[in-house]
């Protein structure tokens, strides 16, 4: 088993930047990836971005692309989202999640390979 607890969400205005962290528990060593999403209410759960745990490559939704940065620290078991210029529509809850499969590219994408959730934590932006 494999825990995942966020912090770093919050309220902030447009044009503004926060900081997902993401600190990974437990059996950590079959992780193969980890990946953040979001999920605004009524919609359904969407890819944010994914970083292979091994070697460091990284994967990001059109959408939020050369916005926001995902990076890791093998040591420290943890897995940041660097959020910069937020808009309105970037307002959800997000998701860290953890996967023990391959994946390289867009097979990155679909949350249902996952296999570890964190609790979630909100984000807010405020036009």
């Amino acid at each position: 088993q494999v825990q995942l607890v966020e912090s770093g969400g919050g309220l902030v205005q447009a044009g503004g930047s926060l900081r997902l962290s993401c600190a990974a528990s437990g059996r950590t060593f079959r992780t193969y990836a980890m990946g953040w999403f979001r999920q605004a209410p009524g919609k359904e759960r969407d890819f944010v971005a994914a970083i292979r745990w091994s070697g460091g490559s990284t994967y990001y939704a059109d959408s939020v692309k050369g916005r926001f940065t995902i990076s890791r620290d093998n040591a420290k078991n943890t897995v940041d989202l660097q959020m910069n210029s937020l808009k309105p529509e970037d307002t959800a809850v997000y998701y860290c999640a953890a996967r023990n499969t391959y994946c390289l590219g867009s097979l990155c994408y679909d949350p249902t390979p996952y296999d570890y959730w964190g609790q979630g934590t909100q984000v807010t932006i405020s036009s």
